[in-house]
């Protein structure tokens, strides 16, 4: 995988990746309603595993172009039928706010549709200020609401929003 975009690039992650990756899942803001932060050995884990190498990968790295610095995860795998992907994105809470996550995320959607051939795509989250909006951004509409589906880490019921564009809807716009 290899995207650019005005800013960023969206390419496979490696082992010289840590440090960055660390600081994105080392964070407790940004995993707050996912899952306890990790350690470097659960991130090491993680990166190798599932971002280097599963085949297909199933998460890739968000670079800021200016510094080549790793300020994003952006998971992209197909889930249920080969044509249909699931996008998330974790990023460095220090680059938040500036646009980076819907930039490389509509160019990865773009992708998913014209290079891919995508049926659809779909995104879940239980942050309705910050993922949602972006996943509106990104031409998705809501197929599920799921009340106090799922829990935070400190054990309070979260409700879950599923999101989705089909390719008809993506190519009409």
């Amino acid at each position: 995988m290899y995207l650019e975009t005005e800013r960023m690039i969206l390419r496979d992650f490696s082992l010289d990746d840590i440090d960055d990756f660390q600081e994105i899942f080392g964070d407790p803001v940004v995993m707050e309603n996912i899952e306890p932060p990790y350690d470097r050995e659960k991130s090491l884990q993680f990166l190798k595993e599932f971002c280097i190498e599963r085949k297909p990968k199933g998460g890739f790295a968000a670079v800021l172009k200016e510094t080549k610095k790793v300020i994003g995860y952006v998971l992209f795998k197909s889930i249920d039928e080969p044509e249909i992907y699931e996008i998330g994105w974790f990023f460095n809470k220090d680059y938040w706010r500036n646009g980076y996550a819907s930039e490389i995320c509509v160019k990865l959607v773009e992708h998913g549709f014209k290079e891919m051939k995508l049926h659809k795509i779909c995104a879940e989250s239980t942050d309705i200020n910050r993922s949602v909006s972006l996943m509106k951004k990104l031409g998705m509409i809501e197929e599920a609401f799921f009340r106090k589906h799922t829990k935070s880490r400190s054990g309070e019921w979260l409700d879950l929003h599923w999101y989705a564009i089909l390719a008809d809807d993506y190519f009409a716009k």
